[in-house]
């Protein structure tokens, strides 16, 4: 069936799967999980072992995977993570995808979730297709008009050529970016991930690939989604860990 959604909100189940009720077995699954993880186990199988214990639906076994890492990528995310005030006056690199999306689902009421690193994460995903929808353009905007107040001196997106209508979703960054007269500059790459881990620009993406293997990186959505959208549902699945 074609993909008929306006909005990049909420799965019709979450206000059940992710309710206060919930919370305090999630929290306890997403450190039990980091635990096996900081003690070397497979992921897939650590994963399986969690999810069974606490009876969780797929949707939240990928909201305790999504926000989990071990205690040495934790600590090595925090050492390379800047203050999003170093932005200013500097070159910034976004994971194009993966930023707007969790923006766009912020705006839209869909879950956000913190994870043990800092990050915020939603749980909507491409599926090879990328679909426009309302908070496509207003999420732009709010992106480029944060990190025009933060100073950001240029800004390079990246996005998966292998998604469709990236090359739409390119043409649409950079009419907004021309328009407000942002330096920006839009690029179609088949691995995002590889060229952010190798740049020498501030990294801005909560994809725990990059993080694990970029130089240095901002919390850029979550600082935004902070700042900026103060009745979006955040949901905190790390706690006091």
């Amino acid at each position: 069936m074609p993909d008929k959604r306006i909005h990049r909100g909420q799965h019709p189940t979450d206000e059940k799967l992710f309710a206060a009720a919930w919370l305090a077995e999630l929290r306890r699954a997403v450190a039990d999980y980091s635990l096996l993880l900081t003690k070397g186990y497979a992921e897939t199988s650590s994963l399986k072992l969690v999810g069974d214990r606490f009876a969780l639906t797929a949707r939240q076994r990928l909201a305790v995977m999504r926000n989990s890492c071990s205690d040495e990528q934790r600590a090595s995310r925090r050492s390379r993570q800047l203050d999003i005030g170093a932005v200013g006056g500097q070159a910034i690199a976004i994971d194009g995808y993966n930023i707007l999306i969790t923006i766009e689902a912020a705006m839209s009421g869909g879950m956000i979730f913190t994870g043990r690193d800092g990050c915020c994460r939603d749980l909507a995903s491409v599926h090879g297709t990328y679909r426009k929808v309302t908070e496509t353009i207003p999420a732009v905007e709010l992106i480029g008009n944060f990190l025009q107040q933060i100073g950001a001196a240029r800004a390079l997106w990246l996005l998966d050529s292998p998604v469709s209508n990236s090359g739409r979703l390119k043409t649409l960054i950079r009419e907004i970016a021309e328009k407000n007269a942002w330096n920006w500059q839009i690029e179609l790459v088949l691995s995002p991930d590889a060229r952010l881990i190798k740049s020498e620009a501030i990294v801005a993406s909560s994809d725990s690939v990059i993080l694990d293997g970029c130089g240095r990186w901002v919390n850029l959505a979550a600082e935004i989604i902070r700042a900026k959208l103060p009745n979006a549902k955040i949901i905190d699945l790390a706690g006091a860990l």
